[in-house]
């Protein structure tokens, strides 16, 4: 499989090495992993628009720019909206600050705590909606979200998102054994 380098361009590095070529990677028939451009925030997502007498919710340029991006990546790269149950997990990375050997050495446990970051619940909506009818159907196919904040890094500010097929489990298998005799 043919690798992509990130902005260090470094073949030694552990990220590049693990990185698939496109931006998105199909990895199998159950399970996609996409390395996505950090998020913008839930509240420059939305805006109020008056229609009458009525105020609707509609998304902002950027809302709409940022989806754009993310069906563009995934069509690039064949991705197909999985079928049935799925897991997302969310992996965000906020950029890593200039300052940032300064803040590690005053409180090296605690450091990334002030970098700047969207809070994971906007990350979560603006995710679901741009990745809606790309990699699932329709959201309410979600089971099961796992969100995370990741240390900030030299390769900078994205997101990695793994989206998994659940297996449904069978409750109590047999109770309606006989039932039907």
């Amino acid at each position: 499989m043919a690798k992509r380098m990130c902005e260090c361009r470094k073949p030694s590095c552990a990220f590049c090495a693990q990185m698939p070529a496109s931006v998105f990677s199909p990895l199998d028939e159950d399970r996609i992993v996409l390395v996505l451009p950090y998020p913008i925030s839930a509240n420059r997502y939305w805006r109020p628009v008056r229609i009458g007498n009525h105020i609707t919710i509609v998304p902002t340029k950027e809302a709409k720019a940022y989806r754009s991006e993310v069906s563009t990546l995934a069509t690039r790269a064949g991705v197909t909206p999985l079928r049935g149950r799925l897991a997302m997990t969310l992996r965000l990375y906020p950029n890593r600050p200039q300052d940032w050997a300064k803040r590690a050495r005053k409180d090296p446990d605690n450091w990334a705590d002030t970098v700047m970051c969207i809070d994971l619940g906007n990350c979560e909506k603006v995710l679901s909606d741009a990745l809606n009818g790309i990699a699932w159907q329709d959201d309410k196919q979600l089971h099961r979200i796992q969100l995370e904040r990741a240390e900030p890094d030299e390769h900078g500010a994205r997101v990695v998102v793994t989206i998994t097929a659940l297996q449904r489990e069978l409750v109590a298998p047999g109770l309606f054994e006989g039932a039907a005799a």
